[in-house]
Formats: structure tokens, sequence, C-alpha cells
């Protein structure tokens, strides 16, 4: 209680908000003021007032953060936070990549590095990602670094061939269609929900597919009182304590990511008192990805 006193106490001190991913560690929801998934926390940095964000999500998140808002001072609680996928893509393996398929229009994942962004035309996150694809109406896209959710939103729009670059997330990579089909075994009356960086065959075999927010708002509208979650443990924790009168299970218990979880109240607190682990993007590399973020927010008013 003390820890969580403090932080509340510096945070106002210093004007400072505090962004949590919803596969955070369950109790940074106790200091957090927005709660959701990477488009949501966007918006929320972008809109914000507060002098300082501490973004206890990943890397790219806080880099986004700093892109939107680069007059905010912008804080991960812990460096060692990165994101495995957006590791599979740097600058050089991007342009490569782009030359092997000229003239074609290049989407992000916000899963992914400012310098990746800003080379890319448009972002995307998981929750909008067909609404923005759609909107080029181009008939062919390529897509990085997530080959999985560039193939989901190609299965959802007929017209349009996305090329992808063969990047995964390895906590969702675990989820396979032997799990799906145990889980409708094991609890035949619950609706499985599954996040689109899943394989093809998984998401396929789900009763319903969408980002960490979609999956949220979508159990806690439903008339169904059982659900299969087939993304990371964090969503599982929220739906438990959010809707007590449903069940929900984990598809199964090893869908946590390990670098997601590094952020914990000691580093919050450690990074409002001591103004450390500072996020900083080079500003010719920040105008570039900042057009392409832009676009997507624009898309997505």
């Amino acid at each position: 209680m003390q820890i969580r006193d403090e932080i509340l106490r510096l945070k106002k001190e210093k004007n400072a908000v505090i962004l949590a991913h919803c596969y955070q560690n369950i109790e940074i929801d106790e200091v957090a003021d927005f709660v959701g998934d990477s488009l949501y926390l966007s918006q929320m940095a972008a809109k914000t007032d507060a002098d300082i964000i501490v973004f206890a999500g990943v890397y790219f998140m806080a880099q986004t953060a700093k892109i939107i808002s680069p007059n905010k001072k912008i804080f991960l609680p812990n460096m060692n936070s990165g994101c495995l996928m957006a590791d599979m893509v740097d600058l050089n393996q991007l342009r490569d990549f782009k030359s092997k398929h000229k003239n074609i229009p290049v989407v992000c994942y916000i899963n992914s590095t400012a310098e990746v962004k800003s080379e890319c035309d448009i972002c995307v996150t998981s929750s909008n990602a067909i609404k923005v694809v759609k909107s080029l109406n181009a008939p062919e896209i390529l897509f990085l670094p997530d080959t999985y959710l560039g193939k989901y939103v190609e299965s959802q729009l007929k017209n349009v061939k996305v090329t992808t670059y063969p990047g995964f997330c390895p906590t969702h990579i675990k989820i396979t269609e032997d799990d799906v089909k145990k889980a409708r075994e094991n609890h035949p009356n619950a609706l499985i929900l599954t996040h689109p960086e899943c394989h093809k065959n998984v998401c396929e075999l789900s009763d319903f597919v969408g980002s960490t927010s979609q999956i949220i708002k979508y159990a806690g509208e439903s008339t169904n009182n059982e659900f299969v979650i087939a993304t990371e443990k964090g969503v599982a924790e929220r739906l438990k304590r959010d809707f007590p009168q449903k069940t929900f299970y984990l598809i199964k218990d090893d869908i946590v990511c390990p670098n997601m979880k590094c952020n914990t109240l000691d580093d919050i607190y450690n990074v409002l008192k001591n103004e450390i682990n500072e996020i900083m993007v080079d500003e010719n590399i920040s105008k570039k990805a900042l057009k392409s973020i832009s676009k997507m927010l624009e898309v997505c008013k």
C-alpha cells in the first residue's frame, strides 16, 4: 500500500500520468490513469496535458508516445521491457523487403521501432488494421513485422493482396490448432476469443477474433457466460476481475509475454522519483515516424 500511495503522490506532484497496457502485471492498474491496448494508449498519449508519461508497456510503445508528444518526458519503467516481434525487423531489413516489392504501400504494425515506422506509409494496431488497410484503396500492400496479423487482414479484405514480412509474436505463436480443439472439448459451452497475432488456423477455429480491447468488450457485452481466452494472460486476469459473474479460461498457462511482465510497481516508483529511463527518439526519425502514426490516428478519429 505504501508504494502505491507514493506513486500516486509523485504523479500529482510532477503532473504525470501512467499508461498501462492490458498485458501488464494486473496490480499496475491500481496506479494507472489509462489501461488499454496500443491504439487507445497512443490516443491518450496524444491527448494528455501531463508533463510526464510513464508508459507501463514495452519499448516501442514508449517510443510511440515520445513521437506523438515530443515535448513531454516519456519514461519506461524497466528498460528490459522490449518486444521480440519488433526486434525481428530493422531498418536495413525493411529496406531490403521494400526493394523486392517496389511501388507498393508499406503498412507497419505499431509493434515496430521508430526507425521502421519512419520508412513506412502508415501504421496500424490490431484493433484498426482492417479499417486502415481498407482506407488505402490499394490492391496490394506490404505488411510488417507480423505475418499473422497481415494475413488475417487479407482474409477479411478479399480484394487486397497482403505480402507479409516473416515476423511473429513468440507468445501468441504458442497457441495451436490442437489447443483450440482441446478447449472445445473441455469447455463446450465457452466461446473462444482470439487475438489476430495467432496462427491462421487458430483464428479460423475461434468464435471471435480481435484486439485486446475488442476481446474485453466482446466478453463484457456477450450474453454468454463462459469464454476461453486465446491471448496473453493479462487479458484473462482483467476479465476475471471485471466480470466476476462470468467464467474465463486462459487457453493454456504459458501464454505470458515475459517482456510485458518486466515492469513492476517498484520500477514505476523509481522512474517517477528519479526520472530515469527517459525515452529519446532522433528528431529526424521522429518526424518521419509521426507521419505514419498521424495517418493512422486520422483514419481512426
